[in-house]
């Protein structure tokens, strides 16, 4: 088995890196997973929240179907993502547990009132970005899954 010394005077093997490599990513899809699936629920409830005073049953389901578009599209990409390189899953992941926060952070802010903003302006503009940043992440990781297959398959 092929050794390696680090700066400290440390080995390990080839096979302790991936098992250590494969550990990590575990964890990281893992919680990339909580964080999306806790974020569409939470986002919901927060939006209810913001929304207490709208009496219109058909526009709080499509705000609400708005809201968790987003991590619809988050869960289609992680289960997609199964058949993708290491190099372009840790990216995605990290995508994943970002707008996650960042989505309940503003949403947070504007159902408890810390923002003072337009709460319908945010429940439209926070999933679109949401969105926007997710179907870019998932773009750019197919284009290099593609790359990294066809340089494998030359090869």
């Amino acid at each position: 088995m092929e050794e390696h010394h680090h700066e400290r005077g440390e080995m390990t093997s080839k096979g302790a890196r991936v098992v250590f490599k494969h550990g990590i990513l575990s964890s990281l899809r893992r919680a990339a997973l909580i964080a999306v699936l806790a974020g569409a629920g939470a986002s919901l409830a927060f939006m209810l929240r913001a929304s207490h005073r709208q009496n219109s049953r058909v526009l709080l389901l499509l705000f609400g179907i708005w809201v968790v578009f987003p991590f619809i599209t988050a869960v289609w990409a992680y289960v997609v993502s199964n058949g993708w390189t290491v190099d372009v899953r840790v990216p995605l992941y990290m995508v994943m547990l970002v707008v996650s926060l960042v989505s309940l952070s503003i949403y947070g802010g504007v159902a408890f009132r810390h923002l003072r903003a337009k709460v319908g302006f945010v429940f439209l503009v926070v999933p679109l970005a949401s969105w926007l940043v997710i179907a870019i992440a998932v773009s750019m990781a197919t284009v290099v899954s593609r790359r990294q297959s066809r340089r494998a398959g030359d090869a």
